[in-house]
């Protein structure tokens, strides 16, 4: 099982919101650049990226921040935040990103994801589904669609997508564990990869997840519990067994 390392991106910093709330915002480095070097020393083989100005502006806005961070690191880059447009998905690629993460275009325009996966290879293309209460979160996580996560994934399936990152933006930040039942359904019920996110707090949390890797999931993305100090990158990889 992969762990990502998560470098959130605002304003050109790395941070953490809590529950994706813009208001609770935690700056752990000034320079996300330093960040990612250390997370490479440390053993990581992914970086998760998040542009969170992206995210709220529905606009990338952190792409010069990406391309330094995968010049100095050398790790392939998984990018969410913002991301709408193919053109936009391309200009992502041409920054050295390998992965782009669809999140609101899934709702909004669907038929992105199936171009997206047409043009550039499922591969390359993730979409991101972010609930709440078993609902979509969208923009940012500052709204709550009427889709059901299921249904959306089910969906994103039949129009070519073969990944999914899974959050539970309930559990983001809180460090209480991630959401175990609804990570194992998705991946149980749709036949996805998928990469669990949100609410990892202690190594427990990860070897819990370990025996899902069988149905299917393959990742998980871990912040906070990193940035605080709750285990190390070496800990939490030795618990996935990696």
């Amino acid at each position: 099982m992969l762990i990502f390392p998560a470098i959130d991106l605002r304003r050109g910093k790395c941070v953490r919101l809590l529950q994706g709330r813009a208001d609770a915002e935690t700056v752990y480095d000034d320079d996300p650049v330093k960040t990612a070097l250390c997370w490479k020393n440390a053993g990581a083989q992914w970086l998760h990226l998040v542009d969170l100005d992206g995210a709220f502006t529905g606009e990338p806005r952190q792409l010069p921040v990406v391309r330094e961070i995968i010049k100095r690191a050398g790790l392939p880059v998984q990018l969410g935040g913002g991301i709408r447009t193919l053109e936009q998905i391309k200009e992502a690629f041409s920054a050295g990103v390998q992965r782009v993460i669809l999140g609101t275009v899934a709702i909004t325009d669907p038929d992105l994801v199936k171009d997206a996966c047409a043009t550039f290879g499922w591969e390359r293309v993730i979409v991101g589904i972010d609930a709440r209460d078993g609902f979509v979160a969208v923009k940012g996580w500052q709204d709550i669609s009427s889709r059901h996560f299921l249904d959306v994934a089910c969906q994103m399936r039949d129009l070519g997508c073969r990944r999914l990152v899974f959050t539970d933006t309930s559990k983001d930040g809180m460090l209480t564990g991630p959401n175990i039942q609804a990570t194992s359904e998705l991946a149980e019920k749709t036949g996805m990869y998928v990469i669990a996110s949100g609410g990892v707090g202690t190594l427990e949390d990860l070897r819990k997840l370990r025996p899902l890797e069988s149905l299917g999931v393959e990742g998980v993305i871990i912040g906070k519990a990193l940035y605080e100090g709750k285990f190390t990158l070496r800990e939490a990889l030795a618990a996935v067994g990696a």
